[in-house]
């Protein structure tokens, strides 16, 4: 996993250039965080409060936790760990044999 703020405002978490979170670290909008989930997920979250569908993403089924206060934080972590392995899934056979075989040195 890689992180890079780009823009200086917002930390970028990826698996070998395969976005799976940006969190915001303004402080008006302090950790709030956009992550990639299921259609189902997608549904369910942007009917809760705090959830909205992630700008310009949301038709990649991305959400934005706006108030993550409001969330246990065990739910969230198993929010972002989907979100990686949905981004870990895309990378080709050849690539996932490699990061395993990095884990397991």
């Amino acid at each position: 996993v890689t992180e890079r703020a780009e823009p200086s405002n917002v930390l970028t978490y990826k698996v070998r250039g395969r976005n799976f979170a940006y969190f915001k670290t303004s402080e008006s909008e302090r950790w709030r965080f956009s992550i990639r989930v299921s259609p189902e997920r997608f549904v369910e979250l942007t009917d809760q409060p705090g959830v909205k569908p992630a700008r310009y993403m949301h038709r990649f089924h991305w959400v934005t936790i706006v108030n993550v206060r409001s969330f246990d934080p065990e739910y969230l972590t198993a929010l972002i760990e989907w979100s990686y392995r949905k981004a870990y899934s895309s990378l080709s056979n050849k690539t996932q044999t490699e990061l395993n075989a990095q884990f397991e040195r």
